[in-house]
């Protein structure tokens, strides 16, 4: 944090009904991206979220998005924290923040992690996260206000041009794919068939999952890149961390899914089409496009950590990890059914 907790306590106290006593500030280990805290008096619980330190790449990391659609998703079904408050004061901390109540359950970040639970549990979990996925994307956005939240139509067009400015904006140094990834998916870029909410991270470690029952998910964690746009994004981002055993493993999930129990890829679309009731086609771009994006953020997140803005050792070695991204989506686009992104 960048202040001492008085100035927190004191903003915390008059959104959380009152009664904070002395707070005790930790990080939370997990994200790469939004710095978390925990924050407890003792009797109390809650967690705090700001922007990263250093270089932030443009319009991203905007606390007041995440606490809106948290806020917006509290009646839904959908599984979310409850929001204390946001603020925009940056005197505070240093930095815009909102703080939540925080959920007593278990994230699933590693291998490790999802190799203590039983094949039965996997399966749960996976039935678990198509189903929360697919009840998201029919949350009608005007029913809980986020009409007005983002714009479906051309929304694909806009995130090409958008994650191709994040990468000019945090690249360290020249790589090809980027090029070469930005002229198929501009030139096969599909329409908006299926509007609604998007995540934009939606994947295993973005969850909290009970304690006790594995299989029941209490809360979808980190919503900075959520907007209104074309659902299938948040299916291609999943798709993009599925892990399978013979596979090449994302680098983030790092095998977490790839273990008896999970069902395969397919199965997790033809479960989340099944749940929707709705025909998913030309997923491979979406994939591939999720492959490039999450390539982007780890090259922003690596430009951050080459100053010095942050120390965590799990930022070493993302560089070839954004190479390692980048040819896998340039693979998985000559490889695809959808011919103009073969090349």
């Amino acid at each position: 944090m960048d202040t001492g907790p008085d100035a927190l306590r004191r903003w915390l106290d008059t959104h959380a009904g009152g009664g904070v006593g002395e707070l005790s500030v930790e990080p939370i280990a997990g994200g790469r991206s939004n710095p978390t805290y925990r924050l407890t008096d003792g009797r109390r619980r809650w967690v705090l979220r700001r922007p990263p330190f250093g270089h932030i790449l443009p319009s991203a990391h905007d606390m007041g998005r995440e606490h809106r659609v948290l806020t917006a998703l509290a009646a839904t079904g959908v599984p979310v924290p409850r929001t204390v408050g946001l603020c925009r004061d940056e005197s505070v901390i240093g930095a815009p923040f909102y703080v939540m109540d925080m959920i007593d359950g278990v994230a699933l970040r590693t291998r490790q992690d999802t190799a203590r639970l039983t094949a039965g549990q996997r399966a749960g979990l996976a039935d678990g996260m198509v189903g929360t996925l697919a009840r998201l994307h029919e949350v009608d956005p005007a029913a809980v206000g986020l009409a007005g939240w983002g714009r479906p139509a051309g929304y694909l067009e806009r995130q090409l041009r958008r994650w191709s400015a994040q990468w000019e904006a945090s690249v360290t140094r020249p790589r090809p794919q980027v090029a070469e990834l930005l002229r198929r998916l501009g030139a096969t870029a599909p329409g908006c068939r299926h509007p609604g909410i998007v995540h934009g991270d939606f994947k295993i470690d973005n969850l909290l999952v009970d304690r006790d029952d594995p299989t029941r998910i209490l809360g979808v964690l980190d919503w900075e890149l959520s907007t209104l746009g074309d659902t299938l994004t948040d299916l291609g981002i999943l798709c993009s961390f599925w892990d399978q055993e013979g596979e090449f493993h994302n680098p983030i999930t790092a095998g977490a899914t790839a273990l008896p129990g999970f069902p395969t890829r397919q199965e997790v679309v033809q479960a989340y089409a099944a749940a929707r009731d709705v025909e998913i086609e030309g997923l491979d771009w979406y994939v591939v496009f999720a492959d490039f994006k999450i390539a982007v953020i780890l090259e922003g997140i690596h430009a951050r950590h080459l100053p010095g803005h942050t120390d965590d050792a799990r930022f070493e070695g993302l560089d070839a990890t954004v190479d390692v991204l980048l040819d896998r989506a340039l693979e998985r686009a000559s490889c695809s059914v959808v011919a103009g992104l073969r090349g």
